[in-house]
């Protein structure tokens, strides 16, 4: 693979299956791997998680790890620990916190990419911290102009034009300027990973609007941006039908599909690859990789919640940080 590469993992909220996950998927590795790995959060939560899974971890939140000890970058949460499996500003405010010094780290050279455990939405605006998510407050701390999603699984991937927006304000980001800079984000992601992507654009309307019987945006913005994509030597085709592009690239016609919103993309992959796709944040200037699961509170603290998805993660961070940049564009 090359380098041994440095990864953070965030806790999320702590009081989601975050840190249940992490010490699921940390305990799976090699004691010998763990080295390369530090955990941004509180020891607190990552021996109360330790308890419920029936892990054996050690954990050190000192400079170095000792021995096969987890190394934890400690961010003090004020107080008692917030209650598990329960909205919480608390919580919601640890974990920015933690995505902040996972950020720094990363913006530092001190670690070579960021894993991070889910969030809950509602208790980071709780602790006004308003952003709709890891991607914009990524994009925030960064000073990023503007980041993509990507979900990244063996047989489909899909980068979206808009996320978490309302439908509404998603057909309005679909522009020509923003469809043709999501098309280059993925071009150039799948390049640094050694492969030049066969790309197709999902239409927006129905049938892509069937010659304007059901809309003109696939003619009028979606269309061209395809054109200007092929004009700088982009293997890119569309806009074709949302009802069957999926399909043919889960097939393997094509390697990469531009999801015009967030439903559109996330349900064929959360379909087909619900335990295994990752979030990948590309546009940034440090490398991001998440599970693609909520904080699932029904069943925090139980110990049950599966882990598949954190190692899947971990193994895409691995190999995204250990590719070298691209030049800027």
């Amino acid at each position: 693979m090359g380098k041994t590469s440095r990864v953070a993992i965030t806790l999320g909220d702590p009081s989601g299956v975050g840190p249940e996950v992490i010490v699921k998927a940390l305990a799976d590795l090699p004691k010998a791997d763990r080295v390369n790995f530090v955990v941004v959060g509180n020891v607190e939560a990552l021996e109360r998680a330790n308890r419920v899974t029936g892990t054996s971890l050690r954990f050190s939140s000192g400079a170095s790890g000792s021995d096969d000890a987890v190394l934890v970058d400690e961010v003090v949460i004020d107080g008692a620990l917030p209650e598990i499996g329960k909205v919480s500003p608390i919580a919601g405010d640890a974990s920015v916190r933690y995505i902040k010094r996972a950020v720094e780290l990363a913006m530092s050279g001190a670690v070579d990419c960021m894993v991070t455990a889910p969030i809950n939405k509602e208790a980071m605006n709780l602790a006004g911290h308003h952003f709709d998510g890891h991607t914009g407050l990524l994009a925030h701390l960064t000073k990023s102009k503007s980041s993509f999603m990507l979900l990244a699984s063996e047989r489909l991937n899909t980068i979206h034009v808009s996320t978490h927006v309302s439908l509404r304000t998603a057909i309005e980001r679909a522009t020509v300027e923003r469809v043709l800079a999501t098309i280059e984000a993925g071009h150039r992601h799948f390049l640094r990973l050694g492969k030049k992507a066969r790309i197709a654009v999902a239409g927006l309307n129905p049938h892509c609007g069937e010659g304007g019987l059901f809309g003109d945006e696939d003619t009028k913005f979606l269309a061209p941006a395809v054109e200007l994509a092929r004009a700088k030597g982009i293997d890119v085709v569309g806009p074709i039908s949302a009802d069957t592009v999926y399909a043919r690239a889960y097939g393997g016609a094509f390697d990469l599909v531009i999801a015009q919103y967030h439903d559109q993309g996330h349900i064929p992959i959360k379909l087909v690859a619900f335990e295994t796709a990752v979030n990948v944040s590309l546009g940034l200037p440090i490398d991001r990789v998440s599970v693609d699961h909520g904080t699932a509170f029904d069943i925090a603290g139980t110990g049950k919640a599966n882990h598949a998805n954190m190692l899947s993660a971990i193994d895409y961070a691995r190999m995204v940080a250990s590719a070298p940049r691209l030049p800027a564009a």
